[in-house]
């Protein structure tokens, strides 16, 4: 929530015209909370989630040979029904465990200076800071991963994530509770070294799920 009733008030304050884009997020976000802002995140990922892998997901119902040496296991076609499984199970997963952990996750949001307010960040700025953020997740979920396959790890853990053996993108969020919070670490850290605005850390959350998504495609990137 932003502390201008009027979009004059904000631009005395800074002491410039607002820019189009600053006008705009004014109006949306200046008697919003930002609790309610931060919780736009679990908003995007439902929609990135159900949307981008679902052409690939059509393309399996009758996959076109053009198509064939593109893909990972050609001669693996999954049916409808492990499709909709998927989907479902993960949805179960995002409101039992993601949902929950966005309401509890805001005060840390506050903690590390992720701010909601004017001016808006450059373009220039929104590319370092998301770049530091996926070498720091990158590096983070290598290690991650590399623990999960352990012994104790595969078995107690990471072995739901690997039901799925025919890679697709709805199975890219598929996992263990407890891994969908313990990955959740690497995702955050790079925003609390480098805080920014909070529609560069949007903009993370859903590049994150989409290169998600591509990587558990089933095909060469």
């Amino acid at each position: 929530m932003m502390p201008y009733d009027t979009i004059a008030a904000a631009e005395a304050a800074l002491g410039r015209n607002l820019t189009a884009a600053e006008a705009l997020w004014f109006r949306y976000s200046a008697k919003m909370p930002d609790s309610l802002l931060y919780f736009h995140n679990y908003i995007f990922l439902f929609i990135v989630f159900t949307l981008v892998p679902l052409p690939l997901a059509l393309l399996e119902l009758r996959l076109p040979s053009a198509l064939v040496p593109y893909k990972l296991q050609p001669k693996v076609q999954l049916p409808p029904a492990s499709f909709f499984r998927c989907y479902k199970d993960v949805l179960r997963g995002f409101l039992l465990v993601v949902g929950p952990l966005q309401l509890f996750s805001y005060p840390s949001i506050k903690f590390v200076g992720i701010r909601t307010g004017l001016p808006l960040p450059s373009a220039a700025e929104m590319v370092a800071q998301l770049t530091v953020y996926f070498l720091v997740e990158d590096y983070g979920n290598y290690w991650i991963h590399r623990l999960l396959h352990g012994r104790w790890g595969y078995e107690k853990i990471h072995h739901v994530h690997h039901e799925y053996t025919a890679p697709i993108g709805f199975a890219a969020p598929y996992a263990h509770w407890a891994e969908v919070l313990i990955l959740g670490i690497p995702s955050f850290v790079g925003p609390a070294i480098a805080p920014g605005h909070m529609i560069t850390f949007w903009l993370w959350i859903i590049l994150r799920q989409v290169e998600a998504i591509e990587t558990h495609s089933g095909y060469y990137s």
